[in-house]
């Protein structure tokens, strides 16, 4: 008898030769598919799937790890397992924002400014932005939100002579590359971006609902107009939830 707490949408085929976990995955990633099991769903446990298709904890601990592994699931610590939240992919060849990506995927972003100060650079930030002498410069930190969900946090270094006016108030109603253009008449004509592989601090996991320790990616951009440097941006984005493409040809 099927397990009440499981859509079981097919059967495990003992006949066929296909591994027994392998099976098991593509029922869970069909059930996944045809929205049985929706984003942010926990999962059954091993024992109920283990007791629904009479397979070994070994056997449905493949299974699950290797779906980890894809990126349809994950195990939050002594919570369970749910399915991972909508993927969104950005392609790496052109420049982009994310408030126009997340448009153009119809998804209505939004911005919480968390902190707005002016602070004199230090040698760090002065490097990084080949500032000199003793300058000052706007620092930012950003909630970026699409459909009320909180998807990346970032910290914004900005040259204080540069965008003399800017206001924490314009930060949160406009996009920070539409107030380039529209109020200094400036935009970002390069950028480069450096990609490591982290894990959120506990201060960076509480403002995108995440827990302290998971796996994230730290994107740090520089964005140019022509020569100089007028933007410095760190940002901590959960990696089951972006996924970032680069299209190579010869």
């Amino acid at each position: 008898m099927l397990n009440a707490g499981i859509h079981a949408s097919n059967n495990i085929d003992r006949k066929t030769g296909i591994p027994l976990y392998l099976q098991l995955m593509d029922i869970i990633t069909r059930d996944i598919n045809n929205h049985v099991y929706r984003p942010g769903d926990q999962l059954p446990s091993e024992r109920e799937f283990c007791s629904t298709y009479e397979l070994s904890r070994i056997t449905v601990r493949q299974a699950l790890q290797e779906l980890e592994r894809e990126g349809y699931i994950n195990k939050k610590h002594g919570k369970g397992t749910f399915v991972t939240k909508e993927i969104f992919q950005q392609n790496l060849i052109n420049l982009y924002s994310f408030t126009d990506e997340m448009k153009r995927i119809g998804k209505k972003p939004s911005t919480k400014v968390t902190s707005f100060e002016i602070i004199p650079a230090n040698d760090n930030i002065a490097r990084r932005m080949k500032l000199t002498g003793h300058k000052q410069v706007i620092k930012a930190k950003r909630l970026r939100i699409a459909d009320d969900e909180p998807l990346m946090y970032e910290t914004s270094y900005l040259p204080r002579d540069v965008f003399i006016n800017l206001t924490k108030e314009q930060l949160e109603k406009q996009a920070m590359y539409e107030i380039f253009q529209q109020d200094y008449h400036i935009g970002v004509t390069k950028a480069i971006e450096d990609f490591t592989a982290t894990t959120m601090e506990k201060s960076e996991a509480d403002f995108l609902h995440e827990e302290a320790g998971s796996p994230a990616i730290l994107i740090k951009r520089y964005g140019y107009y022509n020569d100089q440097i007028i933007e410095y941006t760190t940002s901590i984005v959960s990696s089951l939830k972006f996924h970032y493409r680069v299209e190579i040809s010869k």
